[in-house]
């Protein structure tokens, strides 16, 4: 088939990959512009740019997709099928239907749940056990098409938001296949959502992993291993931000309140939540490199009690 490819970040590689195995013809690829990153701000390529690059396939990178010109630069490029993967942009209805076959999104949630912009991270600090990908037919709505295919995968108990990342990458380039042939084949068989079950997983920011110590242990181990490797989760030592890379759930600490921490021992040390303790496994001080907590220790002194603060 032809087939216009629309994605921007690494999730969407593994798919791009795929179908260019399969012997499908990218006609052009669509993503999102160049932006500075970086200490010096230097410009970087979306990871979709690069790789269409690497395969010699054209490139757009429309600042907008619903304006007039990047539809008309669009549409002279063929496609029988145009296929979405975390491309940033929402599609206008002339795009929508223009295609034989329509466009086919690639989403990282059993739809139609976590319907949204972070399905991934959130599957991990809510606390589910199943998560998977969704191909659907793309509506006008955000995540509201008819499904084609879907597939489950299990969430490991130390499952973290880059962990599942991979996984459902490679997932979901391999049944995007399978759905764009059943469609060539015309199997395709096409199941309306349950609008009753949907959910929204909101977008993530820096803040999102500023971490309050008044809830749970057990939810803010899920918001540390969902936001590992972004945004992360992180609190305040002393004035500087601490990243909690890793941490398990352990008991109360008598007469400790919420965000006080107590070293254990000489390898341990825990923070009092609203309930239950977070015992600190691997950690990032500002200014200085990731390590374990106990060759932490080692350099770092903590008095009983000392606060982290949001």
């Amino acid at each position: 088939m032809k087939v216009i490819f629309m994605g921007t970040p690494d999730f969407a590689v593994n798919t791009l990959e795929a179908l260019i195995r399969a012997g499908h013809q990218i006609t052009c690829a669509v993503t999102q512009p160049d932006k500075p990153k970086g200490r010096g701000n230097a410009v970087q390529f979306p990871p979709v740019k690069e790789c269409a690059l690497s395969y010699g396939i054209p490139v757009m990178q429309p600042v907008r997709i619903r304006e007039e010109e990047a539809a008309k630069e669009l549409f002279g490029y063929e496609a029988d099928v145009i296929v979405v993967v975390a491309f940033g942009q929402i599609l206008p209805k002339e795009i929508l239907e223009w295609p034989k076959y329509g466009c086919i999104n690639v989403h990282a949630s059993l739809l139609p749940k976590y319907r949204g912009a972070a399905p991934i991270q959130w599957a991990v600090i809510d606390g589910e056990e199943i998560s998977g990908v969704t191909i659907q037919k793309m509506d006008e709505g955000i995540d509201t098409g008819d499904i084609i295919a879907r597939t489950e995968v299990t969430l490991d108990e130390e499952e973290t938001g880059g962990s599942l990342f991979e996984k459902l990458a490679a997932e979901g380039a391999e049944l995007c296949v399978a759905a764009l042939k059943e469609l060539e084949l015309g199997t395709a068989v096409y199941v309306k959502q349950d609008e009753e079950q949907a959910t929204y997983a909101k977008m993530l920011k820096k803040r999102s992993g500023n971490i309050d110590w008044r809830k749970p242990a057990v939810e803010i181990e899920r918001l540390v291993r969902g936001l590992n490797p972004w945004p992360s989760a992180y609190s305040y030592l002393n004035g500087k931000i601490l990243k909690i890379w890793k941490a398990s759930v352990g008991l109360d600490i008598e007469g400790f309140a919420p965000g006080m921490m107590k070293t254990v021992s000489a390898k341990e040390l825990a923070v009092q939540t609203g309930k239950g303790s977070l015992f600190l496994q691997e950690i990032q001080l500002e200014g200085k490199k990731r390590m374990d907590i106990e060759d932490f220790l080692r350099g770092y002194k903590i008095e009983q009690g000392t606060m982290l603060r949001s």
